[in-house]
């Protein structure tokens, strides 16, 4: 997938349904999916929802790898972000109408080859790459938007996605370390 794969008003489909989806979640009802969807909306691939109040975070969680189709994804995770990040308390009803959604299609991550890890700062461009990092049982994963958002140069964000999964800052020089880096197409509700 490109980083431009969908058009704008494709991501503002993904954006709307998002949010029917979780009205009528928190309203008790069962959202049914349309049938006339484009079909790229069928495709398997990677999609966060992000949450947010007054631009601070209120939820985000999401699919890194395409376990399932698009539409799929974005039923579940929009869900998710709305009611069962560990970080927040679940959405009420009456926060909806101040919420943001933010949704990120993203594709399929790919290990970052390296010689020795100062190759990550050529390697790692701010603003196109997300990454995810693992290391034993340690996981993590930082959209391409957060070091951008953040103000971070590559060294930080680095840092701070080991932060993310629970390793030492420095984790990402071990050569146990894996890197991953994918892009995003990021949509944000008008």
């Amino acid at each position: 997938m490109q980083t431009n794969y969908l058009t704008p008003e494709e991501g503002q489909l993904l954006i709307k349904l998002a949010r029917e989806n979780i009205s009528t979640y928190l309203k008790g009802g069962e959202f049914s999916q349309p049938n006339n969807l484009p079909e790229k909306f069928y495709e398997h691939l990677g999609v966060f929802v992000t949450l947010s109040i007054n631009s601070n975070l209120r939820g985000c969680i999401g699919y890194p790898e395409p376990y399932m189709p698009l539409i799929e994804g974005l039923l579940d995770v929009s869900i998710a972000a709305a009611l069962e990040d560990p970080r927040f308390n679940p959405l009420s009803l009456k926060e909806l109408d101040n919420v943001q959604i933010e949704v990120s299609v993203l594709t399929k991550p790919t290990i970052i080859t390296i010689g020795n890890y100062e190759d990550y700062f050529s390697l790692i461009k701010v603003g196109r790459d997300g990454l995810i990092i693992e290391n034993s049982y340690h996981r993590g994963l930082l959209l391409p938007q957060v070091p951008v958002e953040q103000k971070w140069d590559v060294k930080t964000y680095l840092e701070n996605l080991c932060y993310k999964a629970g390793l030492h800052q420095n984790s990402w020089k071990d050569e146990k370390t894996k890197i991953y880096s994918f892009q995003a197409q990021i949509f944000n509700e008008k």
